[in-house]
């Protein structure tokens, strides 16, 4: 290159108005359709990563528009191959539906830390984006198959941009990650590029898991509490968690459906915690910790007041909820590995998983592969919904390097 054209290069790169079209040699002066910016991540570290930086970039809202969206991208300190990294994707729990609850915002979670050590030692770039509306302005459009899909599909498409990179990839997740990792693999399947899905405890049937499966969990963990089991105010958490996730998804709905009233499949006590759920402008929702803290104490403030009463006589959902047309039709469209995947996929589940019952993930990866999906069921003995990606990050990792090999 000419010290001339070296110098316009240089100048253009100076300008803020080029800064994401600008790369190391001209043959990149390119203007990006997805990638966005990137900067260095300040909140945590994490020993593997040689680097971590938070990714800005374009992807369609849940309406069609095109929106910002962010995502953590870690870099491990492994030699780059000749042919480039390959990509994992990291789909994280439920974290809340403010952009102050964003991954990108706060500190590493342990369940991304175990998983992303192994990723990052044995040779991927791992990306974790915060899902639509996390981080960026917008409503989170909780639980939603096609908004989570294209949340990691365009983050991937971005990091390929920005790096001429090779092409493969894959998705893990857990939970509403799982969910999400489920969702990717239906909308990515003709991808040639992408591999293959990791589902561990993948949230599914929450209406099935709210009107038949908790009371039965839920009358038992009140009774070993009776009994000193389990400290008083164990059972009132579990049906918080639930109540805080099903609040995620009625004030989601409002991301793609504003004339839709959350409030109408809430009684009257719990309408003032789900309003906190969605906040007042959408990006300054309360975090999980905090929502279900506050569903928590006042269950037990219910219960205290109401003698004879137990928590689940609390008056949180109406009586029949998922018959209301908006959640039926939520339900119905956005449950998850209803349809045949043409890549592989694993499913990892802890027996003892509260949150997401065995039974639940059980049926959804024998339904799975019953149409004809190549299903890898990996049960985790004794696990937990919150150990299960710790417990099982080696063979994670197996079936990752089976499907995609490092190098």
């Amino acid at each position: 290159m000419s010290t001339w054209k070296k110098s316009l290069v240089a100048l253009a790169c100076s300008s803020v108005l080029f800064l994401t079209a600008c790369n190391d040699d001209d043959k990149n002066n390119v203007s990006y359709s997805t990638y966005i910016s990137q900067n260095a991540y300040s909140q945590d570290t994490l020993d593997a990563a040689s680097r971590i930086d938070v990714m800005k970039y374009s992807m369609p809202h849940v309406l069609g528009q095109t929106i910002t969206s962010s995502a953590l991208v870690l870099t491990p300190k492994t030699p780059k191959p000749k042919e480039g990294w390959r990509v994992v994707v990291w789909n994280h729990g439920t974290v809340g539906s403010g952009d102050q609850c964003a991954p990108s915002k706060n500190n590493l979670h342990p369940d991304f830390k175990a998983i992303a050590d192994v990723l990052l030692d044995a040779g991927y770039v791992v990306i974790a984006p915060d899902y639509e509306g996390l981080g960026e302005k917008g409503i989170h459009p909780y639980l939603h198959s096609e908004s989570a899909a294209n949340t990691a599909i365009y983050a991937q498409k971005a990091y390929q941009e920005r790096y001429a990179a090779q092409g493969a990839w894959m998705s893990v997740g857990h939970s509403q990650g799982g969910h999400a990792s489920l969702a990717i693999a239906e909308y990515a399947q003709t991808d040639s590029n992408y591999l293959g899905a990791v589902a561990a405890a993948p949230a599914s049937s929450l209406g099935f898991i709210i009107k038949h499966i908790a009371p039965q969990l839920l009358n038992k963990v009140m009774l070993d509490e009776s009994l000193g089991v389990y400290p008083a105010g164990t059972a009132a958490m579990g049906y918080a968690d639930l109540l805080s996730f099903a609040a995620y998804v009625t004030t989601g709905i409002q991301a793609y459906d504003t004339r839709f009233d959350y409030k109408t499949v809430f009684e009257s006590r719990s309408q003032p915690i789900v309003d906190a759920a969605l906040g007042s402008t959408g990006d300054n929702g309360l975090c999980l910790n905090d929502l279900r803290t506050s569903f928590a104490q006042d269950i037990s403030h219910y219960v205290a007041e109401n003698p004879g009463k137990n928590v689940l006589d609390y008056p949180a959902l109406i009586q029949n909820f998922d018959e209301n047309q908006e959640i039926a039709e939520f339900l119905a469209t956005n449950q998850p590995a209803t349809r045949y995947i043409a890549k592989p996929v694993m499913i990892v589940q802890g027996t003892l998983d509260a949150a997401v019952p065995y039974v639940v993930t059980k049926q959804l990866a024998d339904h799975l592969a019953l149409q004809g999906t190549q299903v890898q069921w990996e049960e985790v003995e004794g696990g937990v919904h919150s150990n299960v990606i710790s417990l099982s990050k080696q063979q994670i990792l197996e079936f990752v390097q089976q499907q995609m090999p490092a190098r």
